[in-house]
């Protein structure tokens, strides 16, 4: 399985022979492409060789051991030392199997993160909120930058819905599991009788794409403008600067009205009409192929219930990985890592099945 590794010695020596090359550095663009497939390369010629070396180790303590003719004592050393070794060259087997999967091809990219409030009326606007407040500052803690595309806020200080861009490294790759119904259990601040209730809120994750990906036809948009409502001091009501845009063939629709300028939110609209069409584009093909989608961590089906939040217990449960914490105050303040991390993990466990 690994024998396409052996040259790698070689491709690196290639490698960096190139990023020496003083006309290279004057397209960046090639440059950066290459740094980061050395990057890559060191680190897979590096789990590789140390992959080798254990086997080799793990070969010659078993023929100490196998040696009728070798000091006792020297074989019961061998003995003690197998059973690590063994155990490293599996681990270090499984690092190498786990570079061989096939690589999402938008894992590198940013994401548009939608929240939406669904049933349960004024506390799920408000769990949107704090939902849209957990991922916020989990992107603090990664160094992401989150800008808010579109926003229509509610009376009681939540969202009905809410649009924003996540941009930096590797941002898909960590969030793409979290699209799907987010349930919430908790006794809202304007129960009277301490009654708890329980609301829903739907989370879409969309990989940013760019025109080259995939192209819209203009004249298949209708675009109509209208005076922003909502907060926004004296620019409210006095401009038609807020953009709604349909395109007609799909009857998706995207509206912004958070920027003064009509062509800003312009091209803000598009850009996200651009990732829900690209969405609809894979959730088409991945329906004709959804039994082979079984043993994904879910089906990215946004009706899904994937996590329940219940705030009496202190507990969040993610139930597609039957993973319960009590911890629910740390998440809702942005560390997700210890939800996040069983996801992918699970994920690549199920994968690797597939490459046995």
């Amino acid at each position: 399985m690994f024998e396409r590794f052996a040259d790698l010695g070689d491709k690196l020596a290639d490698i960096e022979g190139r990023l020496a090359d003083p006309s290279l550095v004057r397209d960046q663009k090639e440059y950066q492409r290459c740094a980061r497939e050395h990057a890559q390369l060191s680190r897979l010629h590096e789990l590789y060789q140390a992959h080798q070396a254990a086997l080799e180790q793990t070969r010659q303590a078993q023929a100490i051991l196998w040696d009728d003719g070798e000091d006792a004592e020297l074989r019961e050393m061998a003995r003690g030392e197998l059973e690590e070794l063994e155990g490293r060259a599996r681990e270090l087997e499984r690092e190498l199997k786990l570079v061989l999967l096939p690589k999402d091809p938008n894992d590198d990219k940013n994401i548009f993160l939608e929240i939406r409030a669904g049933t349960g009326g004024d506390e799920a606007a408000l769990f949107a909120g704090d939902l849209f407040r957990m991922y916020g500052r989990f992107a603090e803690t990664m160094g992401w930058r989150v800008e808010v595309m579109s926003s229509n806020p509610s009376e009681l200080g939540g969202f009905k819905e809410i649009i924003a861009l996540i941009s930096g490294e590797q941002v898909y790759s960590r969030l793409k599991f979290e699209s799907g119904a987010h349930r919430v259990q908790r006794v809202p601040e304007t129960e009277t009788q301490g009654r708890i209730h329980t609301s829903a809120v739907t989370v879409a994750i969309l990989p940013e794409v760019d025109e080259v990906e995939l192209t819209i036809d203009p004249s298949e948009l209708r675009i109509d403008t209208y005076r922003a409502s909502g907060a926004g001091g004296q620019h409210v009501n006095k401009t038609d600067s807020a953009i709604r845009i349909t395109h007609l063939p799909t009857g998706l629709v995207v509206a912004c009205q958070d920027e003064r300028s009509q062509h800003k939110n312009k091209a803000k609209a598009l850009t996200v009409l651009r990732a829900r069409l690209l969405d609809r584009i894979e959730q088409e093909r991945q329906d004709k192929i959804s039994e082979d989608r079984k043993n994904q961590v879910g089906s990215g089906d946004r009706s899904e219930r994937i996590r329940t939040y219940n705030f009496p217990q202190g507990r969040v449960t993610d139930h597609r990985i039957n993973l319960t914490l009590y911890q629910l105050e740390t998440v809702m303040n942005g560390k997700l890592d210890d939800i996040i991390l069983p996801l992918i993990a699970h994920d690549q466990a199920e994968r690797l099945k597939e490459i046995q």
